[in-house]
């Protein structure tokens, strides 16, 4: 009997690399898979076990010749294809594969949300993007949540039913790669070496990228307070500057080369964040947390903010703390509560980790996609 046919539709190859890898690998064992989207070459698709891809014209930018375009282009592909299941990541994408399918009649149609950009957005804007939500939703047969809060929160705004939208196990994506993100103890001192952080500071770690939404102009007033007092803190800030954060570095008093550094974007997160003894994402919104969960991973206790989403990737006073969004003053008592407390960032931190190797390993979740797959296709 020939396999059933799946077809991931992705807006650029890299989120299927970071995202997809393990899930196909399990995937292909029982079924063909496919994979389209702005796709130029096979060496993009590099350790992805796909039958084959197709090119379509996915940009992110909203245009609506060109969105016709890659909907024309991909309900052909689908119809030439024959797919019994497509399932689209990301907005853009998710917006095209569900016209697409749709239009192609493909029996299982499927999109994952894992966050809303229009969640801190006002006016027309907001609705535009929430309303192309809604359409995906409404077009697809099922809805996956990479998280339980994100789900209620997309129930509460209309974008979603409660009976059609799920979340796989305890939710994300695709979990943490626990062979990568391993404490090691020889990596936290090389790291700190090369980033010359004295051994006694308490390391303070954000990763992400720098932006309102991230929380960046509240972590950095938090810590410039901190630091007004605690000459044994550190700040470490990794990620692509969007917003031009930097050129307000200067405006705190209390930064300087002693106890703060921002380095940049990285190829090596499992490896960097080992320098951090802290976790920092004082986030407006989130889909889940991936970052928080992979420090968490290495035995950081991590900070977040109360922002939805990020709400399933930690536990209050179990595998760290917790802030309110948009406000210095609580993020403020979360870090100046586990600069001067060891034992409980200890604690926190060992918490945090067994938390994620039950719940949160890469083939935890995998283990929930195929199980989801084979339900429906089987």
């Amino acid at each position: 009997m020939a396999k059933k046919k799946i077809c991931f539709v992705v807006a650029v190859p890299s989120t299927a690399q970071a995202f997809l890898k393990d899930h196909i690998e399990a995937l292909s064992e029982d079924y063909d898979v496919f994979i389209a989207g702005n796709i130029s070459s096979s060496d993009e698709l590099t350790g992805l076990k796909v039958c084959s891809y197709q090119h379509i014209d996915i940009e992110r930018e909203i245009s609506i010749k060109n969105d016709l375009k890659a909907v024309s282009q991909l309900s052909s592909y689908f119809r030439k294809m024959k797919f019994d299941a497509v399932h689209s990541v990301t907005p853009k994408a998710g917006l095209v594969s569900a016209l697409a399918g749709f239009l192609a009649r493909i029996p299982v149609r499927i999109h994952i949300f894992t966050g809303q950009v229009w969640a801190t957005r006002k006016g027309s804007m907001r609705f535009m993007l929430k309303s192309i939500d809604w359409l995906i939703a409404k077009l697809n047969t099922h809805i996956l949540i990479d998280g339980a809060s994100q789900r209620q929160f997309l129930i509460d705004e209309g974008v979603v039913s409660e009976k059609k939208a799920q979340v796989l196990g305890d939710g994300s994506i695709a979990g943490v790669n626990i062979q990568r993100f391993e404490p090691s103890e020889d990596s936290r001192k090389s790291v700190r070496q090369e980033l010359n952080i004295a051994d006694d500071k308490v390391v303070f770690v954000f990763m992400g990228r720098l932006n309102h939404d991230k929380g960046m102009y509240e972590l950095l007033p938090a810590f410039d307070k901190l630091a007004e007092t605690n000459k044994k803190v550190f700040l470490l800030l990794f990620g692509a500057d969007e917003e031009n954060v930097a050129s307000t570095f200067e405006t705190y008093k209390n930064l300087n080369e002693d106890n703060f550094l921002y380095y940049g974007m990285t190829k090596e997160p499992q490896r960097m964040l080992q320098a951090g003894d802290v976790f920092v994402l004082p986030t407006y919104r989130e889909g889940f947390g991936s970052s928080v969960i992979e420090a968490a991973c290495l035995g950081l206790p991590t900070i977040t903010s109360d922002a939805y989403g990020v709400l399933d990737a930690s536990i209050p006073d179990e595998t760290g703390l917790r802030c309110k969004v948009g406000d210095v003053d609580t993020l403020f008592a979360c870090m100046n509560e586990l600069a001067v407390d060891e034992e409980k960032r200890k604690k926190l931190g060992t918490a945090g980790r067994n938390r994620v190797l039950e719940r949160f390993a890469g083939s935890v979740v995998v283990k929930h996609w195929k199980h989801f797959y084979d339900t429906i296709l089987r």
